[in-house]
């Protein structure tokens, strides 16, 4: 059924749905983060429910947060930006509409077998194996729409946004898939085709390039598009762009091995991690570099532009967690932040200051733009400038406190006494993190509601929208 809002030429109807969805499910994924880090602080906010335990709670967080508005940004961005940019509509809109429901049944089913404690406890892939055949299906579809769009362009260029969007897409499948192989024993329950070692070697090619193409790569092809849209400008260089992205997709493949320092991972492949992590330091800041230098000549906006302030300071935090990764990849470091709350700092960093601000600064200058308004008309300017306070703040809050309780708890753990007995307990270094945790809980709870009043700004766009263009009929007739 068409709408007033539907574009002649182009699919807007699924990148409606998905950019609306970006915000529900950031506001549960985070919600549920908020949660479970209160739960840190005072863990009587367990219940002695075991299906409010953090244990259960945390994978659904991540899950929730990653996939559902992670990947609902990515769904919307990249369904946008290859209509656009090569000047036609999708491939499919039976893909497109297969890829939105499809999608959402997983993530409603992850909502309620996680909970449960149905799990296949590897870190971003818990999901046991009937919805993980699910998760390959729809994201084939996604593959073969997106590149399906590509082969049916009107524009002979292929715009840098789309390599990285089909890098990552390419990328994601073959991890997952190759991560999640499996026999299934029972219809929750399946073993992993790997064992040991291999299987951790495995897990961490899949978990660290999840970091590096879904929460890199596709994220790159968002900046890559909209901080030149919001700001006016075209990309700094657009060789940089190119060279940028051969060498993250090169390089970054590589670097999971650092997440198993002082393993049975043999020393050499160790060794390999660390150093393809320090080298990715270079193609992480090129990309930076080019996203800020676009806005030569258009700094004066910043004043008064609240969604290019989103935009930049989330090219900010990706400069500094593309800097903190490569050292904390390295051996003698790894050794005082691993298992630390440094390393959760280090993910939130990332994953608040940089996806999920280039998101919400996407999502404000796109949804207008779906509803029939100009680039960035939101219902209200003014509660995107709060958001973007709430959401800084929040962000600093939170990775000032983990950095240090983990630099703490690193070296309380490694404390030793004249005769080599620990100085400290455990649960000393539980106690003396507490008042981070109470600080980290504060800064989730901004940027949380940060998301719930942008919830507001975008309903009352739409609702305005609808007004102006159910008036805007009879005019026609």
């Amino acid at each position: 059924m068409s709408t007033a809002f539907d574009h002649p030429e182009y699919n807007y109807k699924v990148v409606r749905q998905f950019a609306i969805m970006t915000v529900v499910w950031g506001i549960v994924g985070m919600a549920v983060g908020v949660l479970i880090a209160a739960q840190l602080a005072w863990p009587a906010l367990n219940f002695d429910t075991p299906w409010l335990s953090f244990g259960r709670l945390r994978p659904l967080h991540t899950n929730a947060v990653i996939f559902a508005f992670g990947g609902s940004a990515l769904f919307a961005t990249s369904y946008y930006i290859v209509q656009r940019t090569c000047r036609t509509r999708l491939f499919s809109d039976t893909l497109a509409s297969f890829t939105f429901w499809g999608w959402n049944a997983i993530i409603v089913a992850a909502a309620i077998t996680l909970p449960m404690g149905f799990t296949s406890a590897k870190e971003y892939a818990e999901l046991e194996w009937p919805i993980d055949i699910a998760v390959a299906l729809v994201w084939v579809a996604y593959v073969i729409n997106f590149l399906g769009t590509i082969a049916i362009r009107k524009e002979s260029h292929i715009y840098v946004a789309n390599w990285f969007f089909a890098a990552f897409m390419i990328m994601v499948a073959i991890l997952y898939i190759g991560n999640n192989l499996a026999v299934p024993v029972s219809m929750f329950k399946a073993y992993s085709i790997y064992a040991g070692t291999v299987d951790a070697m495995v897990q961490w090619w899949w978990g660290h390039n999840a970091v590096g193409f879904f929460l890199t790569a596709g994220f790159l092809g968002i900046m890559y598009y909209f901080v030149p849209k919001q700001a006016g400008r075209p990309v700094y260089s657009y060789r940089l762009s190119i060279v940028h992205f051969w060498a993250l997709i090169s390089i970054y493949v590589w670097a999971g091995g650092h997440h198993l320092h002082y393993s049975a991972l043999p020393d050499w492949a160790q060794t390999a991690g660390m150093i393809m992590s320090l080298i990715l330091l270079a193609p992480s800041w090129g990309g930076m570099i080019n996203g800020m230098m676009t806005l030569s000549g258009a700094w004066h906006k910043l004043r008064n532009d609240p969604i290019l302030r989103f935009l930049v300071v989330s090219l900010s935090f990706y400069g500094m967690s593309t800097f903190e990764g490569p050292m904390m990849s390295i051996k003698t470091v790894n050794a005082l932040s691993h298992n630390t709350d440094w390393t959760i700092g280090h993910v939130h960093s990332g994953a608040l200051g940089w996806v999920a601000m280039v998101s919400i600064g996407a999502l404000y200058h796109l949804i207008p733009i779906m509803f029939g308004r100009k680039a960035g008309d939101m219902h209200s300017v003014k509660l995107i400038n709060v958001h973007f306070w709430l959401s800084t703040i929040g962000t600093v809050l939170y990775i000032a406190a983990m950095w240090v309780n983990g630099i703490m708890q690193g070296l309380m753990w490694r404390a030793v006494n004249a005769d080599g007995t620990l100085t400290y307990s455990f649960v000393e270094s539980v106690e003396a993190s507490h008042g981070g945790y109470v600080v980290r809980v504060i800064g989730g709870a901004l940027f949380l509601l940060g998301m719930v009043l942008m919830a507001y700004n975008v309903y009352m766009t739409v609702r305005t929208a609808n007004k102006e263009a159910e008036n805007a009929v009879p005019a026609q007739a």
